[in-house]
């Protein structure tokens, strides 16, 4: 006669309350997001509070000493647009922001339709086009500097080998010339971004389109203005705003070609923001320009928000 011994039936353990597992699951998200969130407050938030609390107060040298710096509200805003370089400047920024957009998105575009087409090579050369981009802004603008130099750069010697020109130009040193200058070496710097982000849009149009409109008849130019422009549009808005919050904050290009000068003619908010802090030492007028910069890129970058969300 056998006898079956019967196993214990295993307990399960009853499931946790929905309102227990909402808050395992936020302090899990918490300690996976906190770190992000100490160094967004560390490295961003504190020093826009810092700099917006500086653009109300007389702050100079001895506030490092006294830690006293008197409260004068609205002077400092008031004392930077009733300085007299303040028009030049800001045409100057203009100036500088939309000829480095306009030509940096056009001849991105015209790169990335090049190669978007598949030859021999076509990885090399698109890596190699990058280089500008990967290289620090402090190596390229001391490079172009020295190819720029008015007796001995290689930009004149090379024009006038060529019997270009018969006197050598001061890309640097003129007043005329020097904001001309810095806008094309920010745009040589810049391609390479506009490239690669519209190259991935180009990449993510489906072949069959440009098949079918082959077999409709269509040019090149028609598909190029009925296909691929349309279906650009939104890596467009984003290469554009971007680009734009970018290029009216640059800083490191204009301080090495130029510092500004010569006789401002290259200043722009950024540079006189600079000057106007570590020069003249009015911290107070300094982080008044810093803080009419990020007024005007977040006032694009809201533009850009609501934009996209009314094409949703």
């Amino acid at each position: 006669m056998t006898s079956t011994l019967s196993r214990p039936r295993a307990t399960r353990r009853p499931a946790p309350p929905p309102a227990r597992r909402r808050r395992r699951s936020g302090w899990v998200a918490l300690g996976f997001t906190g770190p992000l969130w100490l160094y967004v407050a560390a490295f961003y938030v504190y020093p826009l509070v810092t700099n917006v609390r500086m653009s109300f107060l007389d702050y100079s040298v001895s506030s490092f000493y006294t830690g006293l710096a008197p409260f004068v509200g609205l002077d400092n805003y008031r004392s930077v647009f009733a300085d007299s370089h303040m028009t030049r400047t800001v045409l100057n920024t203009a100036g500088f922001t939309a000829g480095s957009l306009a030509f940096q998105f056009t001849i991105g575009l015209a790169l990335a339709v090049f190669f978007h087409r598949h030859f021999p090579l076509a990885g090399v050369l698109r890596a190699l086009l990058l280089v500008p981009w990967l290289l620090p802004l402090v190596v390229s603008g001391t490079a172009w500097r020295w190819i720029l130099d008015t007796d001995n750069g290689v930009l004149n010697q090379t024009l006038l080998a060529l019997h270009l020109t018969h006197t050598a130009t001061p890309w640097l040193a003129s007043t005329r010339m020097a904001l001309i200058a810095v806008t094309l070496v920010n745009i040589w710097v810049g391609i390479p971004f506009n490239m690669v982000i519209l190259y991935g849009g180009l990449q993510a149009i489906p072949e069959q389109l440009y098949e079918a409109a082959s077999l409709d008849g269509a040019t090149r130019w028609q598909q190029f203005r009925r296909i691929t422009w349309p279906m650009l549009r939104p890596v467009t808005a984003i290469v554009l705003t971007l680009g734009l919050i970018y290029t009216i904050k640059v800083f490191d290009v204009i301080m090495v070609l130029t510092q500004g000068g010569p006789a401002g003619s290259s200043q722009t908010l950024t540079t006189w923001s600079y000057q106007l802090s570590f020069h003249d030492l009015t911290f107070g007028r300094g982080a008044a320009v810093g803080n009419l910069l990020i007024v005007v890129a977040v006032v694009f970058a809201f533009a850009y928000l609501r934009g996209l969300r009314r094409s949703r």
